[in-house]
């Protein structure tokens, strides 16, 4: 159900009178929270209400580690699933650890220190992959220049694309495309 205005505007103002009442999740994250959650106020576009805490699980979505809206604190495994569905759904945007820790509902230092805990590699250094990886697929499939690859996959200076890509693949993006596609 998309939110209403008053719904909207308990949320911006973390209403306490309508925690129970009901429960809001963020599209572009796929977490849900209580009108309470101290998280930085989605766009009302990505909001939708549900009345009861049950509704949004079925409906694909997590529960907050910040304002734990089941009642239950979320595990570990199941926060850095979130943080990966985030970091593939907007590694071509900035994504700052900040930003980042916003949009996973947690604390930078808990986020970067949880992440590195489950997965032995930092969110930074994920990211990085994910990026390098889509750039790769780029490089494969269209002729765009290494240059429009590089800022279409998130980092905005080529010469750190093509530094990072080499480190990764061995080679740099130009000689990558040469080796790999037939001409």
């Amino acid at each position: 159900m998309t939110v209403t205005e008053t719904q909207y505007q308990a949320i911006k103002n973390n209403d306490k009178s309508y925690d129970n009442v009901f429960w809001y999740a963020v599209k572009s994250t796929k977490i849900f929270c209580r009108p309470t959650c101290r998280s930085r106020l989605p766009k009302k576009e990505n909001i939708e209400i549900y009345y009861t805490k049950e509704e949004p699980v079925r409906a694909g979505y997590r529960p907050c580690k910040r304002c734990q809206p089941l009642g239950e604190i979320v595990s570990n495994e199941e926060w850095v699933q979130e943080i990966d569905t985030i970091l593939l759904q907007n590694y071509q945007q900035k994504l700052t650890l900040e930003e980042l820790s916003y949009l996973a509902r947690g604390s930078e230092s808990n986020l970067r220190h949880t992440y590195k805990a489950v997965t032995g590699t930092t969110p930074q250094k994920r990211l990085m992959d994910i990026r390098l990886e889509a750039g790769r697929k780029k490089l494969l499939k269209t002729k765009l220049t290494v240059k429009e690859i590089a800022k279409e996959v998130g980092i905005g200076n080529v010469g750190y694309f093509i530094r990072k890509f080499r480190e990764y693949y061995g080679d740099s993006p130009l000689q990558f495309r040469m080796k790999n596609t037939e001409i």
